[in-house]
Formats: structure tokens, sequence, C-alpha cells
């Protein structure tokens, strides 16, 4: 008997078999499929890699940038009792060969990559590869050859509810990613309880863009879209970006916080934050104002937004809201499948939370006011891993890494985290999260890492908006003026001695940032420590490299 997750997607191709779900542009044309087109492709897909030689349980990489091939392969895995092991587009070489030896893949599916020419060779040459429909995607066996033959009677493996179905990579802002395991039971709670929570209905639209790789965007965009309906659209390239995003109009939207200041800043470019103020203060133009910002993103149909994967500053969330487009803070790990805190269509966020409790997450506080989750979704453990599997529990909580303060009504803040937390020469301990949101008060600055282990003081090394077209004698001046504005609201021992910008771009490539855009604090503080040792003026700029 197929498990609740096999079973869901037999019912899609069956009850709704002509309904649209999956939109992917191809020089610029579209093309689309059908849930019973998506299925019978998934199918000869999963017939042909029996073919191969491949059994239920074999692990099988899926190494893509977003697009439908991605949806439609990992079903094929679903249907054939196969674990998927997804790995970030972005990844390097090495990373890619550490996960697919880690997990024993016995196979690889390749699509759109970032570097092709430097990425593939992290994938072992006897390995069993396919390669999707796309330039640089090189495999032995072509996608279009393994799918061209019908098949008439295809059976599901019948898989158990607790069989692995999908080993998960951390992103790893520290250290080297860990595998969590997730069954079939799992993904289908997920995906159900998400789309109830949410209120995820069939005529939704979602555009898929952020990594299908990570636990967010497969949950809440995969997951969901298997058992409410949703559509999919895709983007075909990073220059089309924006022109996907107004063909898609998406009702429910989903970011990070670094893209939805990309988009704030976007915004900034057209109209000067002073004279946007002003019209938004204005009752008919406000309306216009609001109309206007959504239709040039392509979010003027967005009913549900939101943000997750890192902090987001309750400045530009609240600035956001001034404009019209509400957005709400949820939270989840790879470990409860993205599972964890969110609120649904139509309510309303308490800005500087991460939201409440999902059904079913069970949420409290331990040790150094450490959040402690227990959830029907939580992994199985760790692969291979079972002395840091025991580690990361606290009887059946798991121990997420974060500090947090949960109100009387369920409000969850998080306050940074519990190995983020340094020292100063003085004795003092910082949290450097607060600290960071209030930086982000000032537009000009895209991102900021607070650093102050064996230092006096807290000092910000700090990325400046790439727009930014002031003369240095009046982007000093706003820098100390938001330097004194927020040490204003600090404590003595917290106050920020330096502003450092640096001028070297953080990146995934240069290992600044996660996959997930969020930043590797003791990387970057490694990269600049002479920076930061020798730093004198109150405001300085530095190319960045030299330190590396």
């Amino acid at each position: 008997m197929p498990t609740a997750l096999q079973q869901q997607l037999l019912d899609r191709a069956r009850k709704t078999p002509d309904q649209l779900y999956l939109c992917q542009p191809v020089d610029r044309q579209w093309k689309h499929w059908t849930w019973a087109e998506a299925h019978a492709e998934a199918s000869r897909l999963a017939e042909s890699l029996r073919g191969l030689g491949l059994a239920p349980g074999d692990r099988v990489g899926l190494i893509s940038k977003n697009c439908a091939h991605w949806v439609i392969a990992d079903m094929a895995l679903i249907l054939a009792g196969m674990v998927s092991v997804p790995i970030y587009p972005t990844a390097n070489a090495s990373t890619i060969r550490q996960v697919l030896d880690h997990s024993g893949a016995s196979a690889s599916i390749i699509g759109k990559l970032e570097h092709a020419e430097s990425q593939l060779p992290g994938i072992p040459g006897e390995m069993l590869t396919v390669a999707m429909p796309y330039p640089g995607a090189q495999a032995k066996y072509q996608w279009a050859d393994l799918v061209s033959e019908p098949v008439d009677d295809f059976e599901v493996h019948d898989a158990g509810e607790s069989d692995l179905a999908t080993l998960l990579y951390t992103s790893g802002s520290t250290g080297e990613p860990k595998g969590a395991m997730h069954s079939y039971a799992n993904f289908s709670f997920v995906g159900e309880s998400l789309a109830t929570a949410i209120g995820v209905r069939e005529d939704d639209r979602v555009l898929s863009y952020l990594p299908l790789s990570h636990c967010t965007e497969r949950a809440y965009v995969e997951a969901t879209s298997f058992y409410a309906g949703t559509t999919l659209y895709f983007t075909e390239s990073l220059e089309t970006f924006m022109e996907d995003l107004r063909h898609a109009r998406p009702t429910l939207f989903g970011s990070v916080p670094r893209l939805w200041k990309k988009f704030q800043l976007g915004v900034l470019e057209n109209i000067p934050h002073q004279k946007l103020d002003r019209l938004l203060g204005l009752p008919i133009i406000n309306i216009m104002l609001r109309r206007k910002i959504k239709r040039g993103l392509g979010l003027d149909k967005g009913e549900w937004f939101a943000s997750g994967s890192a902090p987001i500053a309750p400045v530009l969330l609240e600035w956001w809201h001034r404009a019209g487009v509400t957005i709400c803070e949820g939270w989840g790990m790879t470990e409860t499948f993205a599972y964890g805190t969110q609120i649904g269509r139509g309510e309303k966020p308490r800005f500087g939370t991460i939201s409440k409790a999902l059904p079913g997450a069970d949420l409290k506080t331990g040790d150094e006011d450490e959040l402690l989750i227990r959830c029907p979704c939580l992994m199985q453990g760790y692969y291979k891993n079972e002395d840091l599997t025991a580690a990361s529990f606290d009887n059946d909580y798991f121990r997420t890494g974060d500090r947090a303060f949960i109100d009387e009504e369920g409000w969850v803040r998080i306050t940074g985290r519990v190995k983020e937390v340094f020292k100063t020469t003085k004795g003092k301990y910082i949290a450097p999260v607060p600290l960071e949101s209030l930086l982000a008060k000032n537009e000009i600055i895209e991102q900021a890492c607070v650093v102050g282990e064996h230092l006096d003081q807290p000092v910000a090394l700090v990325q400046l908006a790439e727009h930014i077209d002031l003369e240095m004698r009046e982007l000093r001046c706003r820098l100390v003026e938001s330097l004194e504005s927020v040490n204003a609201e600090l404590e003595s021992h917290q106050r920020i001695s330096h502003i450092i910008v640096i001028r070297e771009r953080w990146t995934i490539d240069n290992e600044l940032l996660t996959p997930t855009l969020k930043i590797r604090r003791e990387a970057i503080e490694e990269r600049y420590h002479p920076i930061i040792e020798h730093a004198a003026d109150r405001v300085s700029f530095h190319a960045g490299t030299e330190a590396a």
C-alpha cells in the first residue's frame, strides 16, 4: 500500500488531471504541465531509473536550480521509493562530493547549475548521472531519452510511513553540512499541515525561486503544492527574475531578509525615502502609490507574504507594511523540515517576533533561554551520526541553538544564537542580532555583522546597498549619525565603537554567505580580523580583500 505522500500524488493526477501545475520559462517561452502530465513524466522517469538498476532506498543526488524538472524528478523518486538527496546549486565541487559520499548516493540528477564547469568535477566519474534538458547539464543519460516512452503499468513502490524519503543537508553556516533524515510521514505531515495552517488554496500561484534544496522552499512550496494543488512558477535566470515574477503575479510570496532589503532598495531607487514617506502619508495618494509599488514588483495579487531563513529587522517589516506588503515572519529548521512557527492568511503579524507555534509544534525555552521544539515532523536523526543526534535532544525536545523569549500569548521572539553570544574584554556578554537589527534602520546599510570577542566594545562590519551614490563626506556623516542613533538605544557595554564598511561583497561564492543568504559570522570575523584589530576611525572603509 502506498504511503500517504505517494497516494497524494496519485490522487492529484486522478482527481485534477487538467489543472495547471508547473510553469517553466525556456528561452522566454513558457512551458506548462498539468497534474496529469507531471505525474506521467515522473512515472516514466521512475521506471527508467529502475531500468538502469536503481532500487527502492537508493540515494539519488538532486543538483539543480529551481525548475519544473526538479519537482518532477522529486515526484519520480517519491513514487519509486528512492531517497532524494538535494544539493545546493551553488555548492562547490568539494561540498558536492562530500554530500554524495556521505549519503552513499548511487546516482545524481543534474540540472541548471551556477558554475557547471567548476561544480561537475565534484560528481564521481563512475556515478550514474541523468541530465535535465538545460544547457550545462552534463551526464551519461539524457532526461528526454528516459521519459520518451509511455509507461502503461507503472507500479508505485509500497514504502512504509517511517521509511526514509529524503536526506536534507544543512546549508552549513558553521562546519560541514549534516544530513537530517526525514521520513515519508514527515514529508506528508509538513505538506498537509502547512497548507491548512496558512490557508493555501487550489487557485493560488507561487513563484519558486529560493533553493528547493533548502527545507523551507521544499516544505512551503513543493510539499504544500502536493496537498493544496497550487500552481508553481519558476524563473529562467537572475536577469529575468523580475519579468518572471511579474508574469507569475503570485498570490503567496515568501523571501529572505536580504532579498526583502534588495526589493526595498529597488523601490527607493525610483522614489527617494523622504518623498516616499511624505506621499504614503497622504490618504488617497497612499492607496494609489501602494498599488503602483506592488504592481511594479509583480506582487499586486499577493495575499500572504512571508520571510524566513534569517532574522529580519522590524524596521524593514514596518516599511513594507506601510507600502502595502504585510510580511509574516516564520521560523523552522532543517531538522524540523522547516516546521515551527508561522501565522496564516489574514492573520495579523506582530513585528519583531517569529509568529506563533504552528499546530502540533510544542515550543518551550530551556537553559540559556534556548528554544526547544517537539513536533510530529522532527527528523529521525542525523545520518551516520548517532552521537550528534543524541547531543541535539533534551529528552524528546530538539535543541535549536536559538535563544528565544515566548510571551503569554505565544508570540516567539528570537534574541540570537546561543553560540553567537560573545564576551568582551570587559567581561560583558553581548548578543549581536539585536544590534544588527538596529543598524538595519539605515536604508543604506544592506547587511551587518557585529563582532566583539576579545574587544573592549563591539564593532560592526557592514555592506552598503549597491545603488548608493553619495559623496564620501555625506556617506560618512550618514554612517556616523546611524552609529550615534544606535548607541543611544544601547547599554554602555553594548555600544558599537566602530563601523567598518567592507567594499568586498559577501557572497555564496566566497563562502561569506550560506546558500540561503545568511551571514557566516565566524568566516567573516576571521577574514577581516586584521582590519577589526586596527580600526581607528569611528567609520572607515576597506576593500576587504587584503585581509583574505
